[in-house]
């Protein structure tokens, strides 16, 4: 009975991490859907229409893929994220542009004189 635990030992992990990485997109598919339903005006809706329609995508390849490996659903993940993080720091105020944050950076740290 013990070697047949530490047979399936190896696969049950396998199939944990996979659970875990469907979950992780799904949580993530929601919870964009979640923010898009509560921006207001904070985004055009040109914005929203585009992180929408890849989260609908999202949840259809989902439901058809529901036994693909822990790295297709990475992949998805990915792929998703690199669609809707930008749209999403644009509704929470960090899309002023890397020039003027990095300006704003550079006024707010110590002078030289303060350090000395």
């Amino acid at each position: 009975m013990l070697s047949e635990a530490e047979r399936y030992k190896e696969e049950d992990e396998r199939q944990r991490q996979r659970v875990s990485a469907r979950n992780q997109l799904e949580s993530y598919i929601f919870s964009v859907k979640q923010a898009l339903d509560d921006a207001g005006d904070k985004l055009s809706d040109q914005d929203k229409q585009t992180a929408r329609n890849e989260c609908d995508e999202a949840l259809k390849w989902l439901d058809n893929n529901t036994l693909a490996e822990k790295e297709e659903y990475e992949h998805r993940m990915k792929e998703l994220q690199r669609t809707c993080s930008p749209i999403m720091s644009k509704m929470h105020g960090a899309g002023a542009g890397p020039q003027q944050y990095g300006q704003q950076q550079a006024h707010s740290g110590p002078t030289v004189e303060e350090v000395d």
